[in-house]
């Protein structure tokens, strides 16, 4: 007769299955907190008890069918610690009178084969991991568990919603509050390269409007380069080509904001494109801009 598994490590693995079962589904610690969650876990261990109830009698009736000598190597086997008898039948090494019941009536080249149980350690694992293997499919095809896809679609929404939030809650940068940052450089060249390359060209080179990169300016409204050019893309410039992209409402504050620290980048930031570089010549008057 087999000796039984503890009724504490029944229920431990119990427990652990259950929370990995509730993790899978509920995607989440969040089921922790939930009374059902804790309902079936006292439901679990009641029927882990019963489980052992039950055992105990099945147990009961093998003993007394057993013979004295059967019945006495039971109880002596018993007395052994639950661990001892693990690790024993895990590792341990049998004897050479052990071995000879165990060999296998056939060999090759001298080497001789035994009839060994696999180890319950191995066993165990196997078992778990098949039992996982049929609990991680069934959450795979019926959950959002494990779907790179649908998790990355589920936190973009959540990521451009606090985006939405925080930009209905934030007012968006006026000529009065908007500050340089080498933050805003990519962002406003991207938006520079969407909008406003028609005319300046890339890299601010000038075509059908002026060098952005040189020295010399048409308009300056502010005494920093940087508060001009907010000034003059919010409300463009009456009589010639460059539009009022802020109060058009093409642009936002913010985008304003990342457009003029790419322009502050390339004039301060960069050397001029000249004309033998392919710039577009000088026009108005050269300016020197207040840090």
């Amino acid at each position: 007769m087999k000796q039984r598994t503890p009724v504490f490590l029944n229920i431990v693995a119990v427990l652990i299955v259950m929370n990995v079962l509730y993790y899978m589904f509920v995607q989440s610690s969040a089921y922790l907190k939930s009374p059902y969650f804790w309902g079936t876990v006292v439901i679990s261990i009641v029927l882990v008890f019963i489980h052992n109830a039950i055992g105990d009698l099945i147990e009961n009736q093998q003993f007394e069918k057993l013979s004295d000598e059967e019945k006495k190597l039971y109880l002596e086997q018993k007395k052994i610690p639950f661990y001892k008898r693990a690790w024993d039948s895990a590792f341990k090494k049998q004897a050479v009178a052990e071995e000879k019941d165990l060999l296998i009536d056939h060999g090759f080249d001298g080497i001789m084969e035994l009839d060994n149980q696999l180890p319950k350690w191995w066993l165990g694992m196997f078992y778990f991991g098949f039992a996982y293997l049929i609990i991680y499919i069934v959450a795979f095809s019926f959950t959002p568990f494990a779907h790179p896809d649908k998790e990355y679609e589920e936190e973009h929404k959540q990521e451009m919603a606090s985006i939405a939030e925080w930009i209905k809650n934030t007012p968006p940068p006026t000529l009065e509050t908007a500050k340089y940052s080498a933050d805003n450089i990519a962002d406003g060249k991207q938006i520079f390269e969407e909008n406003c390359v028609k005319c300046h060209m890339d890299g601010g080179k000038g075509g059908i409007g002026p060098n952005l990169t040189d020295k010399y300016w048409i308009n300056h409204p502010e005494k920093t380069l940087f508060k001009s050019v907010f000034e003059i893309v919010e409300n463009g410039v009456p009589g010639t080509a460059m539009p009022a992209w802020g109060k058009d409402g093409m642009l936002n504050g913010f985008d304003i904001q990342k457009v003029a620290a790419y322009v502050y980048h390339i004039n301060q930031e960069q050397a001029p494109i000249t004309p033998e570089q392919g710039g577009a010549p000088a026009q108005g008057e050269e300016v020197t801009w207040e840090k």
